[in-house]
């Protein structure tokens, strides 16, 4: 294994299954778009969270990424969509760090009465300094709906299937169940979404299978400034992570507690052009020496959507 500082934190998902699991994003137009993205980042503790290691240094990285989506109305009660995404970090100092990840996703949605069906796919490929690290299967049916004109609620079960590479004991099948509940104060220009989710994720050793509990509280507003209107979010999740098996170096079965704060501002410029500037606070707390840590990360990405 590469030292300790030489390591790095791999973000999956996280654009495209918000969009799957946020009302923000219906009503899309059928056809093809896609978007293209450059921007940077400071993050104080490189760390690879899929593997409990953290470096206590700070490195700057360029980052890049685009994305291609086809959507299709099958019906006047289905919409279908293909999409692809791409995302590459080069760190300045520490440039075998660097990560890229592929992400190949379908989903359909179809309306039943007042309630609205999905079902989704994801194939995550991520590469370490070229190398393969991570594979990752995702299925996941959902079902949502509105419960009053102010309130939106979804469900979902998701499986994933995880390989690591040259870490055959960390290979996991996942399932977790979880529920989001949408307020809308002033329809989408003002809302709070609050979620729990329930996590197993069986490893192929003991010591890294967990069950855990999660919540998270979100907030979004959307504002005029300078004739655009700008958006703004706040969120904070929270997990609580048991172990089962007992880890050697402790003697004991391990427990984590895992906070995250966000905050981010997306500012249009242009036509198609969107600004976002982001921070992002990780406090991770636990009888594990190696997954005992903290970090920051702030950045900014221009985005151009066509």
């Amino acid at each position: 294994m590469p030292p300790r500082r030489k390591q790095l934190s791999i973000a999956l998902l996280a654009p495209m299954l918000c969009q799957a699991a946020n009302p923000d994003s219906s009503g899309l137009e059928s056809g093809f778009s896609a978007e293209l993205s450059v921007g940077g980042e400071y993050n104080n503790n490189l760390s690879v969270d899929e593997i409990d290691v953290s470096s206590e240094r700070g490195d700057y990285a360029l980052l890049l990424g685009g994305e291609l989506e086809y959507r299709a109305e099958l019906s006047e009660q289905t919409e279908w969509s293909l999409g692809y995404n791409f995302s590459q970090s080069l760190y300045d100092e520490f440039s075998q760090l660097d990560r890229q990840t592929h992400i190949l996703s379908t989903d359909i949605d179809v309306e039943v009465g007042k309630a609205r069906l999905g079902a989704d796919y994801y194939y995550v490929d991520s590469r370490l300094d070229g190398n393969e690290f991570l594979n990752q299967h995702r299925i996941s049916p959902s079902v949502s709906g509105f419960l009053a004109r102010e309130w939106f609620l979804r469900g979902a079960w998701v499986y994933s299937d995880t390989e690591l590479e040259n870490n055959p004991a960390r290979d996991a099948d996942t399932h977790a169940a979880e529920i989001d509940v949408y307020y809308f104060v002033r329809g989408l220009r003002s809302y709070w979404n609050a979620g729990y989710r329930y996590k197993d994720e069986d490893a192929a050793a003991d010591r890294f299978t967990f069950q855990s509990h999660g919540v998270k509280l979100r907030y979004v507003r959307r504002f005029d400034w300078l004739q655009r209107t700008c958006r703004a979010e706040f969120a904070w999740r929270f997990e609580d992570r048991d172990y089962d098996g007992v880890t050697a170096s402790i003697g004991e079965e391990r427990q984590d507690d895992r906070h995250r704060l966000r905050a981010e501002l997306q500012v249009p410029f242009g036509e198609r052009g969107t600004a976002e500037f982001y921070y992002d606070y990780s406090d991770y707390e636990s009888n594990f020496p190696n997954a005992d840590y903290d970090r920051q990360i702030a950045g900014v990405e221009l985005r151009y959507r066509w």
